[in-house]
């Protein structure tokens, strides 16, 4: 899909640097990965005290079960 964006040229110049990429669509690219990855992970963390954890549950006694 083509499209036309107006990005900040000084924004994009830095990304270039940091980067070490040079196509700009692969600056962008990574940049929403990054977004994405970004806002999944604070999903992750905001869930963390939500589970309910079971204090009697024994993970070694689990590993022994034959399957």
């Amino acid at each position: 899909m083509e499209m036309n964006l107006a990005i900040d040229t000084t924004l994009l110049n830095q990304a270039v640097r940091l980067s070490g990429l040079k196509n700009q669509n692969d600056i962008v690219t990574l940049a929403l990965k990054e977004f994405i990855q970004r806002r999944e992970a604070e999903k992750l963390i905001d869930e963390f005290g939500t589970v309910d954890f079971d204090q009697s549950y024994d993970y070694k006694t689990e590993r022994e079960r034959n399957v």
